[in-house]
């Protein structure tokens, strides 16, 4: 995760070098946190493993989940502020009114696949083949990206003023668009081995978002989003050194509190 933490502020220092070189191609930037709920597709999860000894290489099919948003943490936990599912946003606006902008673009997104639903599996474990419907108990397979599925994105947005009071917004509409990659920590058991994996680069995502600002102060907005988008997971890791794939849509709503700040 330092890495990714390095990597934008190397990006911030980019943008800004060029805003100075290039006669202010960056006019001002923006800071943004919030938290998030959203809701997934299903999605067909391959695992390719082996554990105790035992290959693994199955298929499950039109497996159900869904998040953990745990916002009661904002009142119970207040002073750590990362427990929910949460978002942030670093800006850097490209004109001086504004209106257009380049956004890294972060979202804590926990996924989490429902234990015990009856699905079809076909594969091999061991030896034995299968192709049936069943249902896995927690202890034989349980699947979750819960510290994070966790998408960085790099996006474009666009910006429309709706009010005005004297020279500043009070009230806009906007939309993001576009993509990045995927840094999972997947938790998972098979066959009984569980294992919470490390931080791995994962696989790719690409999104769009729309919604509207209110300005309540100078340089003070609140942001409310909706967020839909693709993630394919190619190579998140298993418990016993092996991969998993799958990949699913999800709908997301999205509440931050944010801040300009001018060069």
């Amino acid at each position: 995760m330092k890495k990714i933490f390095v990597l934008i502020l190397l990006t911030g220092n980019f943008l800004y070098s060029s805003s100075q070189e290039k006669n202010k191609v960056i006019n001002g930037m923006y800071l943004q946190w919030g938290y998030n709920t959203e809701w997934y597709t299903k999605s067909n999860i391959h695992f390719k493993d082996v554990v105790n000894g035992v290959n693994h290489d199955f298929t499950i099919y039109k497996a159900r989940a869904h998040d953990r948003n745990d916002l009661d943490a904002i009142t119970k936990k207040p002073i750590e502020i990362s427990v929910p599912q949460y978002n942030y946003r670093i800006g850097f606006y490209l004109n001086p009114e504004h209106t257009k902008a380049i956004e890294i673009n972060y979202d804590h997104t926990k996924y989490i696949v429902y234990d015990n639903q009856l699905l079809r599996a076909k594969g091999t474990i061991g030896s034995n083949y299968f192709d049936t419907d069943t249902s896995f108990s927690a202890s034989e397979l349980h699947f979750e990206h819960t510290n994070g599925a966790n998408f960085y994105h790099i996006n474009y947005v666009r910006q429309y003023s709706l009010k005005k009071n004297k020279s500043r917004d009070v009230f806009t509409v906007l939309w993001k668009a576009g993509g990045g990659i995927l840094i999972p920590k997947t938790d998972v058991t098979l066959s009984g081995k569980r294992v919470d994996n490390k931080f791995h680069i994962a696989g790719y995502c690409f999104g769009a978002e729309s919604g509207g600002r209110w300005y309540f102060a100078k340089k003070w907005f609140l942001e409310a989003t909706a967020k839909t988008g693709f993630a394919n997971y190619t190579n998140a890791l298993a418990a016993g050194g092996g991969k998993v794939n799958h990949s699913f849509g999800y709908f997301e709503l999205i509440g931050t509190v944010g801040y300009d700040i001018k060069f």
